[in-house]
């Protein structure tokens, strides 16, 4: 329950004021920005290695959508002490340089569905374990992303059978858990099995995490954490038969890992980007709730839920965390769960021109379309900005097109890769 407000009676609602609703999105975008920039890969590397540099030298394996980022974090510490690497991401880093003057091949995969880009990183990373200099210790960078980013399927299952696998999992509704004990099952190289692939030497893991509960075993599908009961849990599973056909296929042709998996070290998570929000809105004056539950489960529902929250709630920022889902229709149309969120809360703020909700990726990328929209950030006006195009909210949800609508309100949130990824952050306020 929203405790009674402490700064005194709730006000009337007031009347449209374009001034103060446009000063009130700044300062959700600037709060978001704060909690970004709490966990930017290089920052969150470069403060990890500082407090305690692994033994030199190195050689670097880097993994994720924040796998450029983490590796100059690496960079701005280690310098020559780097003797190579590789580094998988899902696009090729702005400035190239850096990377090349230490001997760092950098290649990318395919992101949110796996391509053939991410079966030839599949081979790049088994070669470039295999060539580790003796002696060196081998520093990994993992980010959420990996799963689809590199990939050594198992025996039988072809790219196509791989990414179709990968469309269903992605529309289906599970949480990102059972899902990655999906795509583990299906995998040569996940729930521990590229230790198979490692040298016996010094290992350092540093880990941003994009799952519930930092669990190392989900994050990345868990490349380098021995996979305890996955035959259990992936039975336990509501698994069409094709899809049953091929976890039960691949379960039989996983090899048991060789070693034990390293500790993982966190270096970023959703509860440092949530604490980093409140901290910026506190400094701005403004009542400040961090509501500690993860937030799961169906985007509009939340979306709803969440915005009575803040429409009938105290004047202050609210703020929220996790993942949410989308059961999509067989022709989706644009945007991701976040603008799926956002659209359903704007229905239920539509009129209330003291209300705004922004929920977004940290990764700076909701829905798998090229325009690589981050979230979006709606108000009371939402609905009567989309209209004058011709959208209707509730079409639009019913498609899975909520970022059409909200293109044409002018409320998509643009950020471009962030250099970090630790889920969703959600961002209500009442000013």
């Amino acid at each position: 329950m929203i405790p009674t407000n402490p700064f005194g009676p709730v006000p009337s609602v007031p009347q449209p004021d374009p001034e103060g609703t446009r000063q009130a999105r700044c300062r959700l975008e600037s709060v978001f920005a704060a909690a970004l920039q709490a966990v930017d890969g290089r920052a969150a590397v470069r403060r990890a290695l500082g407090a305690a540099a692994p033994a030199a030298p190195c050689w670097l394996i880097a993994i994720g959508k924040a796998a450029a980022a983490m590796t100059l974090g690496a960079l701005d510490c280690l310098g020559s002490q780097l003797l190579g690497g590789l580094v998988i991401d899902k696009a090729p880093p702005p400035d190239p340089r850096p990377f090349a003057a230490r001997g760092i091949e950098v290649l990318t995969g395919g992101h949110p569905l796996p391509t053939a880009a991410s079966i030839q990183a599949g081979a790049a990373l088994l070669a470039a374990l295999a060539r580790t200099p003796p002696g060196a210790t081998l520093l990994f960078l993992i980010s959420g992303g990996a799963s689809s980013l590199v990939e050594v399927p198992v025996a039988g299952l072809d790219l196509a059978q791989l990414a179709r696998l990968n469309d269903w999992l992605l529309g289906c509704g599970l949480p990102i858990g059972p899902m990655n004990r999906v795509r583990t099952a299906v995998s040569r190289i996940k729930g521990g099995g590229l230790l198979a692939a490692l040298p016996q030497r010094p290992l350092r893991v540093l880990a941003i995490s994009d799952v519930p509960g930092d669990d190392p075993a989900v994050i990345g599908s868990g490349l380098l954490v021995p996979a305890s009961g996955l035959e259990a849990a992936v039975a336990a599973l509501e698994l069409p038969p094709w899809v049953r056909a091929w976890v039960d296929r691949g379960l039989l042709g996983r090899a048991a890992p060789t070693r034990p998996g390293p500790p993982i070290e966190l270096v970023a998570t959703l509860a440092l980007a949530k604490a980093a929000a409140a901290d910026a809105a506190r400094t701005a004056g403004l009542p400040v709730r961090v509501h500690p539950e993860f937030l799961a489960g169906d985007a509009a529902e939340r979306g709803r839920e969440l915005a009575r929250q803040v429409r009938d709630g105290p004047p202050g920022l609210q703020v929220w965390g996790g993942e949410t889902t989308v059961r999509l229709p067989a022709r989706p149309g644009r945007g991701g769960r976040n603008q799926h969120l956002a659209l359903a809360a704007a229905r239920e703020l539509a009129g209330r021109p003291d209300c705004l909700l922004l929920a977004a990726g940290t990764d700076g990328s909701d829905g798998a379309g090229a325009d690589a929209d981050a979230g979006a950030l709606v108000d009371g006006g939402t609905l009567a900005r989309a209209a004058l195009d011709g959208y209707e909210a509730a079409d639009c949800l019913r498609r899975a097109d909520s970022g059409r609508l909200l293109a044409a309100a002018g409320d998509l949130i643009h950020t471009g890769p962030t250099g970090t990824n630790v889920m969703d952050l959600v961002l209500g306020l009442r000013w």
